[in-house]
């Protein structure tokens, strides 16, 4: 019983708490149906005139639900318009098929076509182009197609302002939490511009006023040309923060030349970048969707050159602890060769036989690097082998003398003149003298040689390996058997 009991009590109070949530929710729906009154009227739309940036700071202080009434007012006025657009596209349709099939169409049943009919007739007739829409001569319909194209032209330009206007709106109610996305469909939907290029009086009318429209051609020729000036500042500002980068960091010992060269290329990019999203939006392109399709795209890459970006990596940690510098002969890789430049993805060697070979960072992290180079001292290591029956130390009077007289041989760390070992064929000496880095090869192959003139005209011998063979005879007794 008392199981069934507190049974009982727990689903009455689950009952009365689901009931405590379902009030509350409903209470929080009446508070924010309450945040959006009925009698909200639009404001900004009865000027349809008002410049974009007015427009702007008219509807900074709207709530959202005050932007929703206003982006309804400025869809019915875009509506409006183009249903205008519409009229005069078709009676200007109509008018060419009874020019070219020389039938009546009777644009007098359809009101908004008259009215077409009567606006194109008077914007002609304001800008000194007398036309009667009454004229049924192939020369009369001529010109009532020609004004009403124009007049459609014109209504386009109008439509455009217009979208200008709406767009505003809209950006502003998506910050406040609106969406946007019927509206921008519907834009998207009405903004095109059809020509019917089988009448080419039509197409060369409706071409021409698009390009002497200041919403349209000369609208995008202005954006070009900002778009073209603004580049040519960006290249010329990328060079100047080059420039600067190279000149604030080159006397700095924390900075190879490798770093350097990627600091100042880093800078340029990044100005560049920077100057073509400000282009781009001069153009009228919403760099929103550009950078999100670019950030996709990244991802997708990002795995499909993995062995890249692992070769980015690599260049990275080579910039930053710097184990060698443009100029430095390295062994990497397999490969000696001196650094002629580096890049993010590899390095590029020049062989002592002058041979360019490229290797991937990644290879070059990976494995031990000698830098020969980057140090301010080297020492050259030879051996020399002679007879056992020469003289030791007369032979190393002569190569102490043949390292000392030599001038690119350091007098501090000493030169080491040693009897190193008893091989097999010949008693060799060590030689071990102190040279900058640039002189090693120098020193090395005149040393071989001076030591080479100079045993020969010493008479001291410089054996090469052998081997003795010894042959003993054995004289075996003949038995008395044989």
């Amino acid at each position: 019983m008392l199981g069934m009991d507190q049974m009982k009590k727990n689903i009455i109070t689950l009952s009365w708490k689901l009931w405590m949530v379902v009030v509350l929710l409903t209470i929080s729906n009446g508070a924010f149906a309450a945040d959006c009154p009925a009698d909200i009227k639009a404001v900004t739309s009865k000027d349809i005139n008002i410049p974009v940036e007015v427009l702007a700071y008219h509807v900074k202080p709207l709530t959202k639900c005050e932007l929703e009434v206003e982006a309804q007012a400025w869809l019915l006025l875009l509506k409006k318009k183009v249903t205008e657009i519409s009229s005069a596209q078709v009676a200007a349709i109509y008018e060419t098929d009874e020019i070219n099939k020389g039938v009546e169409l009777k644009l007098t049943q359809d009101a908004s076509l008259q009215r077409a009919l009567k606006a194109a007739s008077s914007k002609a007739k304001s800008e000194g182009v007398s036309i009667s829409i009454t004229d049924k001569t192939a020369a009369g319909r001529e010109k009532v197609k020609t004004a009403l194209i124009k007049y459609a032209a014109d209504l386009v330009e109008e439509r455009k302002i217009l979208i200008d206007q709406f767009d505003v709106v809209l950006n502003e109610l998506v910050a406040k939490g609106g969406k946007k996305d019927e509206y921008a469909a519907y834009i998207k939907t009405i903004s095109s511009i059809k020509v019917d290029v089988a009448d080419a009086s039509a197409t060369w009318i409706a071409v021409s006023s698009w390009l002497t429209s200041t919403e349209g051609g000369l609208r995008w020729a202005l954006n070009i040309i900002q778009f073209i000036i603004i580049m040519i500042l960006s290249y010329l500002f990328s060079i100047v923060a080059g420039r600067l980068v190279k000149k604030v960091f080159v006397n700095s010992k924390n900075f190879s030349v490798l770093l350097l060269d990627f600091l100042q290329l880093g800078a340029r990019r990044i100005v560049l970048l920077i100057g073509l999203f400000i282009g781009l939006s001069a153009l009228e392109i919403n760099i929103g969707p550009v950078l999100a399709i670019v950030g996709a795209a990244g991802f997708v890459v990002a795995f499909a050159l993995q062995g890249s970006l692992s070769n980015f990596a690599s260049g990275i940690l080579t910039l930053i602890y710097r184990p060698f510098d443009i100029g430095d002969m390295i062994k990497v890789a397999g490969t000696l060769g001196e650094v002629e430049a580096m890049n993010l993805l590899s390095t590029q060697l020049r062989t002592p036989d002058n041979q360019l070979v490229i290797v991937p960072n990644n290879a070059v992290w990976a494995d031990v690097i000698i830098n020969v180079t980057g140090i301010t001292q080297r020492r050259v290591d030879l051996v020399f082998g002679i007879g056992y029956s020469d003289d030791i130390d007369k032979t190393q009077k002569i190569l102490e003398e043949i390292v000392v007289a030599h001038e690119f041989v350091l007098e501090h760390p000493e030169p080491i003149v040693k009897l190193h070992e008893l091989a097999d064929s010949s008693v060799n000496f060590i030689c071990r003298p102190w040279v900058k880095p640039a002189h090693y090869w120098d020193v090395y192959w005149d040393v071989t040689r001076e030591v080479k003139r100079r045993f020969d005209s010493e008479g001291v011998s410089i054996p090469f390996p052998q081997q003795d063979v010894h042959l003993y005879r054995e004289i075996v007794e003949k038995g008395d058997d044989e």
